[in-house]
């Protein structure tokens, strides 16, 4: 049998190494396997010549892409296609504008940016450091070039590139195969020099890494162990010709990693995998003392907010003294579960040279035998390795015998009834709980009363006796146990809130809170607001926010797909017009408005030029536009700067004219609440545009855009950064950024406002890195993911949520401090990972209910490597989950700001 199963690995090793030299398949612009609406653009000169036209050897539309106006070499207009999943590109094709021989437009040149997450955008370049490709000479003749190195991205932009100001249009297709690795970055040491008497100096490093290199480290990014290259057995003879020696190979020396004898590299992968084996292509060129690896111990981690599972999978090699060829060792895994894999591999000599590093996985995600789960962060060594680890020694190969056939049939056979029986059980278990799932929708059926104890953290239901049915009598006593911690099916029935009140019975008015959760198995929860402290109703008014002291609820405001995000009757819904969910203001602040209440000046609409839409809500849009002559407009005290007469740029939002009179209301005590707003760190209204409909309010907005964008365009300040003009940000610049976001949330505390939806996509950043708190995030499509949906809306970003304002739908100061301590984590992250990037919406809604049980189960975010320990520290205090125990804004801000001077 471990003879069969070594036999079935070399097998699937054989095939599962990508060759760059045949990955060259179309991926589908031409076919049309990519559909339209993966392919975008920055911008487009007509409708005709949008990015669905830009398809090679098609004559759609005018006959191509063509961005609008002309590009200067200074412009960065992109063509994007999204590939659905990764891919392993290494080949482009481009054609110009044919449009049956009126087309006059084409790219002479253009550069290729990738992203694997849609976030993280690098640069391709070529193996001599050229950014630039090759196109087209005329307008009908594709021209394909070899991408060396190869590409491994789901996301693609192609850029046109001009010397001198032209129009230029496109077509395009990508060719290369799926990466099935699902590997997305790998972390190592640097290459080293090999320099020694008699011998030409050779350079090991990972030349086309296309992470991060610092303090001699690669972290977050793939390279050379990736490319499908394999290297020759002399490591100085590289496949290309034109290529230094050593170039095929990434190499350390024994003696220069101090006295650990190892070498420890981190993989990280799309997601959860179920791992059979790694292959490693390492070279054995004893004779200059080199060797494979003596020996490789792996640990996992299913969750990159877990910690590292204590027993590693550990094999020992073969050394080879006689055959100095290169191989690829096949290390078996087990079929570990993990999305991470730290390894370390033991010298066997001086050096130690890899070429060529791969997975094979499954994607059925199957319990990992023998896990013990270390709780924290801490790196995997041989001091906390608790357990004895697991030793792999490869089998002799030898010719299979005629006797052992029949025992490899019935093992065949065996494996083959036990898949059955486990179908059988799991079908079986699916079965039974569907069933059981139903005898909750009962409870619901009679008089329930659901409070949340002061006492004591579980969730009480007293039921009363339920009276026989008719013909049938009373089989026994009800269940009183209090201690019941299920979330209930939703009956449909109970989707009418009078239905539900008429339902309920009066709570008792020393009651500290009231909530009624509702849900799914999945914990696909319609989330419910939070009834008056000293309500004597239980209120179940649904779909999105609510504030704690709200009394009453409307049947419009409950359960119904046009509602807005949130039913108030005594709290003021700022900036909530165009889908967007700012502050939370007490209604005492706001009268009953008409436009002669409204003290912002009346701007000219004709001097708005309209560049780009930032976003749309229900009953609005946000657009960026010049505004011509806005300083002079302002006069003195202007929060803008002076630009000489010339256009400056604004946020315009804009309600729609088949808005609701309640939602045109609402609009106009949105801009008399944000007149009162007079911070540096909070976006000011400038002028407003209600002479004449559409209404529109004009305010700041900051020439870098948002700060989640913004940073993750970036990566933190080095030497490389400098030396290669990356983009980059300093450790004090991130601390001054959240500094200033603090000061801001200061300014609104002290105001009693609650702005519910703070995050890095909320905060705008100028060319100063002045950081103004906003709103624009949840009308943006491009942040649509951080927002929790309820019937295909998105209306709750639950990942910077507390825990009281997903459950009880709670929204305070307290509530927003939670949040900013998600906004740090995110700024010190740049932006790179979504919070709780492994978990889905359920599981973090499920994890709520661990910080509301409070039995230490709850998982928190990792500390960033960034980040000070005495910063992470702060983030946890912002996470307490008694909300007593979290920081104020002006404790935070005192807090941080001894660190900017540091």
């Amino acid at each position: 049998m471990h003879l069969f199963l070594l036999l079935i690995l070399q097998a699937t090793a054989a095939i599962g190494q990508i060759d760059p030299g045949h990955c060259r398949f179309p991926l589908g612009m031409e076919d049309r396997r990519i559909k339209d609406d993966a392919i975008t653009a920055s911008s487009q000169w007509y409708e005709t010549t949008g990015p669905q036209y830009a398809r090679l050897n098609r004559e759609e539309g005018d006959g191509a892409w063509c961005p609008k106006g002309e590009v200067e070499p200074t412009n960065s207009q992109y063509l994007q296609v999204d590939l659905g999943k990764l891919t392993f590109l290494t080949l482009v094709g481009t054609q110009g504008r044919y449009a049956r021989g009126l087309g006059k437009e084409f790219a002479r040149e253009y550069q290729l940016n990738y992203s694997r997450d849609g976030r993280l955008w690098k640069s391709w370049k070529n193996w001599q450091g050229n950014a630039v490709i090759e196109g087209n000479k005329n307008t009908y003749a594709s021209v394909h070039s070899d991408l060396h190195p190869p590409v491994i991205a789901r996301y693609v932009r192609l850029i046109p590139v001009t010397k001198l100001s032209t129009t230029v249009c496109m077509r395009v297709e990508l060719y290369g195969c799926s990466w099935d690795d699902g590997l997305v970055s790998y972390s190592a040491p640097e290459g080293q020099l090999m320099s020694s008497p008699g011998y030409l100096t050779v350079n090991l490093n990972d030349s086309t890494y296309d992470g991060v290199h610092e303090r001699r480290k690669l972290f977050g990014g793939l390279g050379q162990l990736t490319n499908g290259v394999i290297g020759r057995d002399d490591f100085l003879v590289p496949r290309e010709y034109h290529m230094r020696p050593g170039y095929d190979y990434l190499g350390w020396r024994n003696d220069s990693l101090g006295t650990q004898g190892h070498v420890e590299m981190e993989f990280v992968f799309d997601r959860q995998r179920n791992f059979t084996s790694m292959k490693v292509h390492s070279n054995n060129m004893f004779s200059r003392s080199v060797k494979i690896f003596s020996s490789v111990s792996c640990w996992f981690k299913p969750r990159l907010s877990l910690g590292w599972e204590a027993e590693p999978e550990t094999f020992k090699t073969v050394l080879d003294d006689k055959n100095p060829s290169a191989r690829y060792v096949t290390v078996p895994l087990n079929r570990r579960t993990a999305k991470s894999l730290r390894c370390r591999f033991y010298f066997a000599d001086v050096w130690m040279m890899f070429s060529e590093i791969s997975f094979q996985s499954e994607d059925t995600i199957l319990p990992t035998p023998t896990i013990v789960m270390m709780m924290g962060t801490s790196t995997p060594g041989d001091s906390t390795v608790t357990t004895t680890p697991k030793t792999a020694t490869p089998s002799v190969s030898s010719p299979p015998v005629e006797g052992n056939t029949p025992v490899l049939i019935g093992c065949l056979v065996t494996i083959i009834l036990l898949l059955v029986i486990i179908i059988f059980l799991i079908l079986w278990c699916q079965c039974v709980c569907k069933v059981l799932e139903k005898a909750p929708r009962r409870i619901l059926e009679e008089e329930v009363t659901v409070r949340l104890s002061s006492c004591s953290d579980t969730i009480t239901l007293q039921t009363p006796p339920v009276p026989p049915r008719s013909g049938l009598a009373s089989t026994g006593p009800v269940n009183t146990d209090p201690h019941y911690e299920r979330v209930f099916l939703l009956d449909p029935q109970y989707q009418n809130p009078a239905v539900l009140r008429n339902k309920l019975p009066e709570l008792s008015q020393s009651a500290e809170a009231s909530a009624l959760l509702l849900g799914n198995p999945l914990y696909d929860l319609l989330l419910l607001t939070s009834c008056h402290m000293t309500s004597g109703w239980l209120r179940a008014c649904g779909g999105g926010y609510a504030e704690p002291d709200v009394t009453q609820c409307t049947p419009h405001q409950c359960f119904h797909s046009n509602a807005p995000h949130y039913a108030e009757t005594d709290i003021v819904r700022l900036q909530g017009v165009t889908g967007s969910n700012m502050y939370a203001v007490p209604a005492l602040t706001v009268d009953s408005l008409t436009r002669k209440d409204i003290s912002a000046a009346e701007f000219p609409r004709q001097q708005l030029t309209f560049r780009e839409k930032l976003g749309e809500g229900q009953f609005g849009e946000v657009h960026l536009c010049e505004a011509a002559g806005l300083p002079e407009f302002l006069g003195e005290g202007s929060p803008l700067p002076d630009r000489d007469g010339c256009s400056v740029l604004v946020a315009v939002k804009q309600l729609r004219a088949d808005a609701t009179s309640q939602a045109r209301n609402d609009f106009l005590k949105e801009i008399k609440i944000m007149s009162r707003l007079d911070d540096p760190n909070i976006i000011r209204l400038l002028c407003v545009c209600v002479s004449s409909d559409p209404l529109c309010m004009v305010t700041e907005y900051m020439e870098n855009g948002d700060l989640n964008m913004f940073l993750s365009q970036r990566e933190i300040e080095s030497t490389l950064t400098h030396a290669n003009n990356i983009p980059s940000v300093s450790l004090s610049d991130l601390l001054h950024m959240a500094v200033q976001i603090s000061s801001g949330m200061k300014y609104l505390a002290s105001l009693n406002f609650v702005h519910r939806d703070l995050a890095t996509r909320n905060c705008l950043v100028d060319r100063r890195l002045t950081i103004k708190i906003a709103d624009f995030g949840m009308s943006r499509n491009l942040y649509s993911s951080d927002y929790y949906r309820i019937q295909g809306r998105a209306v709750l970003p639950i990942r910077w949520m507390a825990w009281e304002s997903i459950l009880l739908g709670k929204f305070t100061t307290a509530s927003d401090v939670w949040a900013f301590g998600v906004t740090l984590w995110e700024i010190f992250t740049l932006c790179k990972e979504q919070p709780y990037s492994l978990l889905s919406d359920e599981q973090v809604i499920e994890n709520t209910g661990e910080f509301f049980r409070n039995q230490g189960r709850q998982i928190f975010l990792y500390a960033p490597p960034l980040c000070p320990p005495s910063l992470f520290e702060l983030m946890m205090r912002c996470w307490s989950r008694n909300i007593s125990d979290r920081p104020t804004f002006e404790g935070l801000y005192q807090a941080l700001r001894p660190h900017v001077n540091q």
